[in-house]
């Protein structure tokens, strides 16, 4: 019965990381094409709080039910696939903490520029450009993990 739990609590974490990954990328991509400084400075104020509350806390849990998992399992951290989904995840994270802090300037600047009553300054756009390049590799590795974790394959 552990083991189901520790699964189910897995599958949900992988399931909140790629979910807010691509909810959080739509809205603020939904915001940026508004043009309005606004609606990015709310926009990208929640995005921060959900990526705290909700990707931050399935990166904390991933790691500790996959360990687990894999130990009930019976399989090595050096299974192949295993050792790839966790490389992946480090690639994953490598790429997500700078997007954090990104998205914590994007939400500071868009805040100035309306208390300034003033357009968005070029570095909002500089930042949200990177931002956006960030998303894809982390965003593919999430979507690579889940299919090694369905697929298990032979690797090495």
């Amino acid at each position: 019965m552990i083991y189901l739990l520790l699964k189910y609590i897995h599958i949900i974490g992988a399931a909140v990381l790629l979910g807010t990954g691509a909810g959080i990328a739509f809205f603020m991509l939904m915001a940026h094409f508004s043009r309005s400084a606004p609606v990015i400075a709310g926009v990208a104020r929640i995005v921060v709080i959900a990526d705290f509350v909700f990707t931050a806390s399935a990166v904390v849990i991933q790691p500790i039910t996959g360990v687990a998992l894999t130990w009930l399992a019976g399989y090595s951290l050096t299974e192949g696939w295993i050792a790839l989904s966790i490389a992946l995840y480090f690639l994953t994270g490598a790429f997500w903490l700078p997007v954090v802090w990104m998205q914590m300037r994007i939400r500071d600047i868009a805040q100035a520029a309306v208390a300034a009553n003033q357009p968005l300054p070029q570095i909002y756009h500089r930042f949200f450009w990177w931002w956006f390049a960030f998303g894809f590799p982390a965003f593919g590795a999430v979507m690579t993990i889940i299919w090694l974790m369905i697929a298990k394959p032979s690797i090495f």
